[in-house]
């Protein structure tokens, strides 16, 4: 799997959020400014070349859905963020949380005992 630029993953978004669509509904969805049509559909393409979504072809119209889930990219992503700036280590990436918000002891018992429910049912 491959990292996406802001713009792809933005389209990303969308399309998990709506789960299959025209440039056109896509483009709908988009915050103001919006990008043109062709720059959407360009975009959409490229993530096709990525391996990240597919279509199905009505006419000279195509619909397009992931084939990438939204959990899937999470965890890649996660992975890359953990191995790229932590050393690989979660430990040290709740470290810098929790000094960067400041969180307190009764935050982080908070997080840990998320971190385990969230591995006990997953």
């Amino acid at each position: 799997m491959r990292e996406l630029t802001k713009a792809e993953e933005q389209v990303m978004q969308i399309l998990w959020e709506i789960e299959e669509g025209f440039v056109k509904e896509i483009l709908e969805k988009m915050p103001s400014p919006k990008p043109a049509y062709n720059t959407v559909s360009t975009i959409i393409r490229i993530l096709e070349r990525k391996g990240f979504v597919k279509h199905k072809a009505y006419g000279k119209s195509h619909k397009y859905f992931p084939i990438v889930s939204k959990d899937q990219y999470r965890s890649f992503s996660i992975k890359n963020l953990l191995s790229g700036y932590f050393g690989g280590s979660f430990s040290k990436l709740a470290s810098f949380f929790a000094k960067d918000e400041k969180l307190d002891i009764k935050d982080l018992e908070k997080l840990m005992k998320e971190v385990k429910d969230d591995v006990k049912s997953g």
